[in-house]
């Protein structure tokens, strides 16, 4: 409902997207709405609804430069009270958090319905199309790898469960890209480390199995540049903690893998922690400052980065956005409940 000339009139029976405004700057003005307003604006009316939750919808805001970045993390909680009012004992508790770099703004996820108290321990999480996929993991009161994959919306700010990832893996390489998710690497139940490759599509909720790669690689870290999608270092089952210095990549348009070798240094850990360079060279992040050389995690935003991590084991943790051309260190405040430990992140064009 609007007013107009004292009386209330439906937007449901007219025709304009917005009454008054041509039909594309009335779509002009819903591509500029913020993400955080999008569940609301939704409820506007049907038409509004369609277009907001359509995948061309969000394309269009892409294509016209309207979409926000958005650091996503897989972060402890601290602080805070159980519902009882009991402080939090035992197992650490993972969620999501949402920080927006350019309003400063810290938020969390709601927590995946089957897992409320906590996520997947070293559970895998990408984006694609403005979605969050958190995938596998180790159930937090067992232990025991899960297949599970959950599809976290921000237009409508609710998870879905997706299918299931056809095996068990821990400590994959994953990346999104057009509405599909790629993983590939880490190890199986038994902790042998695996070349297989497995692509999911959110839309159609199917997963397919793609060409190997050449090698198995436990551990690796998996980063999508361009239309390819790298999957850094790793080791293989006979080579426990032997980082190799090799990195392969696919053409997500072809599928076909190509290696190269001596991008990464030998028997350095590449999990949420490689950074490319201005002549597009690998590097670990832990190396570029003093204040973040422990549990350094990075999560590339255009032209920034957002990097967080240690001076020392089990020192405070530091958070930061770091320009790509000056790669100066600018601290970012942070509240306090937002302050644990980052274990992985990544970046969601929403």
């Amino acid at each position: 409902m609007y007013i107009q000339n004292n009386r209330m009139v439906s937007i449901e029976l007219s025709n304009e997207l917005i009454p008054g405004l041509p039909e594309e700057l009335g779509l002009e003005c819903l591509t500029r709405f913020h993400y955080s307003t999008q569940r609301i604006a939704a409820l506007v009316c049907r038409r509004w609804q369609q277009i907001i939750q359509s995948r061309h919808f969000y394309y269009l805001r892409k294509r016209t430069g309207h979409t926000q970045k958005a650091v996503c993390l897989i972060q402890l909680r601290t602080g805070g009270f159980d519902s009882d009012g009991s402080k939090p004992v035992g197992q650490p508790r993972y969620g999501i958090t949402v920080f927006d770099p350019v309003g400063g703004i810290w938020g969390r996820v709601d927590p995946v319905p089957k897992y409320p108290y906590g996520l997947p321990l070293f559970c895998q999480m990408t984006s694609t199309e403005g979605k969050l996929v958190v995938m596998g993991g180790w159930d937090p009161s067992s232990y025991d790898p899960v297949r599970d994959v959950f599809i976290y919306d921000f237009t409508t700010q609710r998870w879905r469960q997706g299918k299931q990832m056809p095996g068990t893996r821990s400590f994959f390489a994953a990346g999104g890209f057009e509405g599909r998710v790629v993983v590939a690497g880490g190890h199986d139940e038994n902790k042998n480390a695996l070349n297989t490759t497995w692509e999911y599509d959110t839309k159609r909720d199917e997963w397919t199995e793609l060409t190997m790669m050449s090698q198995e690689r436990d551990e690796c870290h998996g980063m999508v540049i361009g239309s390819e999608f790298w999957v850094v270092s790793g080791y293989r089952t006979d080579n426990q903690g032997g980082f190799e210095e090799s990195a392969e990549l696919m053409d997500l348009r072809t599928g076909q893998w190509s290696r190269v070798e001596e991008v990464w240094k030998a028997s350095q850990s590449p999990r949420s922690c490689v950074g490319v360079g201005k002549d597009n060279t690998l590097f670990f992040w832990g190396y570029r400052g003093s204040r973040i050389r422990v549990g350094a995690c990075a999560v590339p935003l255009g032209e920034c980065t957002f990097v967080s991590g240690s001076a020392y084991q089990g020192g405070q943790q530091e958070f930061f956005l770091v320009d790509r051309h000056e790669e100066k260190f600018k601290s970012i405040h942070v509240p306090v409940q937002f302050s644990g430990f980052v274990q992985s992140g990544c970046s969601v064009d929403i």
